[in-house]
């Protein structure tokens, strides 16, 4: 399976679970991998034979910057169900990254894998 990728898309949105988080927008980066057979792209040269990651883009934007969840866990599950039910992967690979959550933590937040065989 091929992979397309989109990493470091950083997104503000409401997350967290103490009172404090939900007054404020904070900063999430999103890295996907996202399984996607790109023969048939190849061999046309056309966008609309493979997956548009501009469009992947805008729609976590939209999604990730209207959301309101309390924990990352749930939004890396919930983007991985946009992204398999409305773009067709095979699988995705999310990663959500909730930098500054752990003071003297550089990165912290989740990686879940869904889709085939997983």
């Amino acid at each position: 399976m091929d992979i397309i990728y989109l990493h470091d898309l950083k997104i503000e949105c409401v997350i967290g679970i103490w009172d404090w988080e939900r007054k404020i927008k904070q900063r999430v980066i999103i890295d996907l991998d996202m399984g996607f057979d790109i023969r048939r792209a190849a061999q046309t040269d056309a966008i609309d034979d493979t997956l548009n990651y501009k469009a992947v883009a805008k729609r976590l934007q939209q999604f990730v910057g209207d959301s309101q969840f309390q924990l990352v866990e749930t939004m890396a599950e919930r983007v991985a169900e946009i992204l398999l039910a409305e773009f067709k992967l095979a699988w995705v690979r999310v990663r959500i990254n909730k930098r500054g959550a752990v003071r003297g933590a550089g990165d912290v937040g989740v990686m879940i894998e869904r889709g085939k065989d997983s």
